[in-house]
């Protein structure tokens, strides 16, 4: 009987890569499991059921059935392409290029699931069981239940699992029924909860609705006492429309006025946390440390700029036909927007019942937190991060929301179906929370508001944007209508045969060839009988399974110092204590989540102690290392574990993986995934990681003890698989440093066959030049021969490093780029960008063998704050940094030296530097400017947009002349002009 399985032999990377993008492409469309309530670094839904299916399956399992199950019914690799090409030449392409609805859609037939528990079956698993002793947001036993297998969920955080019974308990226990309920108690909520907030919110005009009221934190200018409005523009949208600020000498106070072109907008009045005065008779700059601590004395207000509203307007077309519609307009406040005292009073009058009736919370932000920016800003309290008239709204629906359950409880309605969806109710009203809060802003651009939690922090925002809940279409329909839609797509999705929308499906193609019935239909489990465990519990004591019971782990294990998920999440769980935590109170005992069991690596816990870092990352190992041995512990002999993991710190794989190995683990397999949508906010730069890495993992057998292997030894076995699974990579359309973290797979594969390993030779010391904080990542290796995780990761840095060089020129030459040259080249071809972060920027350096500090910063590029900046060939010799001209500190400082000259006196002028210092026929200085022009960023002109790179496109434009002028017959066109001049031609053509 055959154990291997599917994924240790082959996944579809590509197709899944872009069905994974293509999941959540659209923002406006997100899967149902996205927009029930906020959770940080969900997974794709097709990239997990992918994870789940391949590590039950068989190795020799059809491989288009596995595709057709996943929801994958086309190639959607070739249709992107496609679509990609048809938007340079204007094809029109239709509605649905793909041919099929994105994968998440697809929920698999009775007959597909029969086929899996089949396949599953030649490996000796009677009913394959699915733990996730992580789960987050849940995306993976989600789709676990939709493959109709027994199913373990686990977290640690409450708010984590109050969202996972939303997501996929409670849809499977009740089904449409749960929805239709949740209506029903929805209704009478907001009737209740309307009349407790009449006059909150000022009266419109009729057929007007407020959609955002926006503010700006205040302070008083210490120079002239003047009130400061805090903003760090004043845009509205990008029209040019925005706010000009008046400020009246004589009140000390500014008045605003919407203006409809950008440059009658008034300048910022605050950057990097330093104020501005506005008062043309004093304009004082504003010290940091000053607006810190009148905040903190309570003494930062806010003030009303502006308000964003629609309304109906009567709308003629083309054919003279005339409908009704919607207009965004803006507007400055006016005297009777201004209710603040009646707020204050209503404030007044409630806080007594309210905390003795513990509907507010009071609790205070743990001053040891990671980020502690609202106790800086004078928001010592997590109540204090909403506005007053927030503050109200919010309290005044726990106090409703109370009333309904107490109401239902008395009469002897408060079944589990009405318990679920007064939980669905908590949950609606906590989204709200989410979009209503002093950290949600006005986002100019797309002309809607953005969330709380847009960014996984708790950063000030200067100016906020407020919702309007209690008016009709606002704030409180908003969210009920979002649940009960989201509901109704979670049960369509879980238990097909349930929603209204999928009765009446057609047969599937596996139907069709299996006959329509050699797998009965029953013989999948139905809502009924499914085992589905949740449990709210740390992944280390998971002492309710019992040993050797699972057949298949698969989780997404927390992002080591990324997300300090109970940090964030306690801004939700203080208020859903007090309304779900009604409910379900064995959920929300404590005061705050549990931070000390928590498997992050949070320097806070370790603040005033030497190398917080570096015992942040140990401790994170550590608790890792206990969760794996637990997974170890109840998964079965013959058991696999697939892990989901994005990161592109070092640190963070190496704790990863030897917390891995300490429990027993060895590594059978990795795949990269390209599983981040292009628009998030948290890589919406080039130089982050798009990539999820997939490891898939066995118990390792006993090592004799006397068996002792040396890294020297092992390391060229190491570079051989990763060259062997780089090219692959590439072709799946895995670049730049994404390509690098590919790499960790195949490397950590071979390592950890061979764990624990030796060193023949002690590991060099780091170079005493490295700042501070990056030595604190070394300060755990203690012992000079022990072989880690980081050096198989090295290994793997240096073979993609000499791998992408060859890649990049064309010449047969055996001239070599000198260590800084290869350093800029690769920096770009990596990161795709002039900046990226200074950690990333050192793996690198010692990849290429480069002192960072000594050859790199200040010479070929600058620090800013925890990044590298590139410096182009103008910012270099403007400061003196450029090297010499002749290329005998490195070719690139030759090549800065004529692209400048080329950039202002011309490609002539360029070539006689180039000859006066030999270097026309010099094979080092023809290849770095081959290797250049293949990175560099190409000119907007060409491109079709412009960026942040214009200068270092300014290199490119110079080096390119030069290129025609004198080097055409040894260089040929760059790969990438080449490309960029088709996509031109094919739409002048088009056009």
């Amino acid at each position: 009987m055959t154990t291997s399985r599917l994924i240790e032999h082959w996944l579809p990377i590509a197709a899944l890569g872009e069905e994974s993008v293509r999941e959540r492409r659209s923002m406006t469309a997100l899967p149902p499991t996205y927009y029930l309530h906020v959770w940080w670094a969900r997974r794709p839904l097709v990239a997990s059921r992918a994870a789940i299916l391949g590590s039950l399956l068989p190795a020799d399992a059809d491989q288009e059935l596995f595709k057709r199950v996943l929801g994958i019914h086309g190639d959607p690799v070739k249709t992107r392409a496609r679509i990609d090409a048809a938007k340079r030449t204007g094809e029109d392409l239709g509605l649905d290029p793909y041919g099929y609805e994105r994968a998440f859609k697809y929920a698999p037939t009775e007959s597909e699931k029969a086929w899996v528990k089949a396949e599953a079956k030649r490996l000796g698993l009677t009913s394959p069981s699915v733990l996730d002793p992580t789960a987050g947001g849940g995306s993976i036993p989600f789709e676990s239940v939709r493959l109709g297998l027994p199913t373990y969920g686990n977290d640690l955080n409450p708010v984590a699992v109050l969202i996972q019974r939303g997501t996929y308990d409670w849809p499977v226990r009740f089904g449409e029924k749960v929805r239709k309920r949740f209506a029903e108690i929805a209704k009478r909520f907001v009737e209740r909860v309307e009349p407790n907030l009449v006059g909150v919110f000022p009266a419109e005009p009729e057929g007007t609705q407020v959609l955002s009221y926006l503010w700006a934190r205040t302070i008083t200018c210490p120079h002239c006492d003047g009130l400061v409005p805090l903003s760090p523009n004043w845009k509205l949208a990008d029209d040019g429309k925005g706010v000009r600020v008046n400020p009246d000498a004589a009140t000390r106070r500014c008045s605003f006025q919407i203006v409809a072109k950008a440059k009658d907008q008034s300048e910022g009045t605050v950057a990097r946390g330093d104020g501005l005065c506005p008062f043309p008779d004093c304009g004082r700059p504003i010290d940091g440390a000053q607006i810190k601590a009148e905040a903190q004395a309570g003494r930062m207000g806010e003030q009303l700029y502006a308000i964003v509203y629609k309304r109906r307007v009567q709308k003629t077309n083309k054919a003279g036909r005339k409908s009704e519609g919607w207009e965004r307009g803006y507007r400055a406040p006016s005297s009777e927007d201004e209710v603040s005292a009646m707020i204050a009073q209503r404030l007044a009058e409630k806080l007594p019942l309210w905390e003795a009736n513990d509907d507010i919370p009071s609790e205070r932000i743990p001053p040891t937190i990671n980020d502690d920016r609202p106790i800086q800003y004078g928001m010592p309290l997590w109540r204090d991060l909403f506005s007053p008239r927030q503050l109200l709204g919010h309290v005044t629906a726990v106090e409703i929301y109370r009333e309904l359950l107490e109401e239902e409880r008395a009469a002897g309605r408060l079944d589990e179906l009405t318990q679920a969806a007064f939980g669905y109710l908590a949950l609606s009203i906590d989204k709200l929370r989410d979009y209503n809060s002093r950290m949600s802003v006005w986002h100019s651009a797309r002309g809607v508001m953005t969330n709380t939690f847009s960014t996984h922090d708790f950063s000030l925002k200067w100016s906020h944007a407020e919702m309007a809940p209690a008016v009709t279409g606002g704030g409180l329909d908003w969210v009920l209508s979002q649940t009960e839609k989201c509901i109704g797509e979670l049960v369509a999705l879980v238990c097909p045969t349930d929603s209204p929308a999928k009765r009446g499906r057609k047969v599937s193609e596996l139907d069709q060839r299996m006959g329509g019935g050699l797998f009965a239909t029953g013989s999948a489990p139905v809502s009924g009988t499914q085992t589905i465990e949740l449990s709210c519990r740390s992944g280390d004591a998971l002492d309710h399974i019992v040993d050797t019971s699972i057949d298949c782990v698969v989780m997404d294990p927390p992002y080591y110092d990324n997300v300090m998920y109970a940090e964030l999440s306690d801004f939700f769980y203080v208020w859903l204590k007090r309304t779900a935590g009604r409910v379900y109170p064995e959920l929300f005992r404590r005061q705050l989540t549990d931070k000390d069991s928590e498997a992050v690596a949070n320097p806070a816990r370790f603040r005033g102690e030497k190398g917080a870092k570096a015992l942040a990352g140990r401790d994170y190992q550590h608790r890792m290392a206990a969760i794996f041995a637990e997974c170890r512990r109840v998964l079965k002999p013959d058991g696999i574990m697939t892990l989901m993991f994005t990161h592109k710190a070092t640190g963070a794989w190496d704790a990863l993986t030897k917390g891995l190995m300490e429990a027993g683990f060895t590594i059978t397999a990795s795949w990269p995934i390209n599983t981040e949508a292009e628009g998030s906010l948290h890589i919406k730069d080039k130089a982050a990681a798009n990539s999820t890495i997939f490891l898939v993992c066995r118990p390792r057998p006993p090592k004799p003890a006397d068996d002792t292997l040396y890294w020297e030894d092992v390391e060229p076995n190491l570079a051989a698989a990763v060259r062997k699974r780089v090219a692959e990579f590439q072709k799946a359309g895995i670049r730049g440093v994404d390509l690098y973290l590919a790499s960790f797979g195949p490397a950590l594969e071979e390592f950890s066959k061979h764990w624990p390993l030796r060193r023949g030779r002690p590991r060099p010391q780091p170079e005493q030049t490295r700042r501070n904080r990056q030595a604190a990542l070394f300060q755990e290796q203690s012992d000079p021969y022990e072989a880690t995780p980081e050096d198989a990761l090295e290994s793997a840095r240096r073979e993609v490093k000499d791998w992408r060089l060859k890649q990049l020129v064309q010449q047969n030459t055996r001239a070599e780029l000198d260590p800084p040259t290869a350093w800029f080249v690769l920096a770009w071809d990596s990161f795709g960008a002039p900046e990226f972060p200074y950690d990333e920027a050192l793996m690198l350096a010692r990849a290429v063998g480069v002192d960072l500090e000594r050859d790199i910063v200040g010479k070929l590029a600058e620090k800013k704050a925890n990044n590298l900046q590139l410096l182009d060939s103008a910012a270099r010799v403007a400061n003196g940094r450029s090297g010499s001209a002749d290329g005998s500190s490195g070719m690139l400082d030759a090549l800065h030296h004529v692209a400048q000259r080329v950039r202002s006196r011309g490609a002539a002028a360029g070539l006689e530097l180039v000859q006066h210092n030999g270097l026309d026929t010099e094979p080092k200085f023809l290849l770095a400017l081959e290797a250049l022009l293949e990175v560099l960023p190409v000119p907007p002109r060409l491109r079709g947009e412009a960026g942040e790179a214009e200068d270092h496109a300014g290199d490119f434009d110079a080096l390119e002349k030069l290129r025609r002028l004198a080097f055409a017959d040894q260089i040929g066109q760059p790969e990438q002009l080449r490309m960029f001049e088709e996509q031109q031609l094919a739409m002048e053509t088009t056009g």
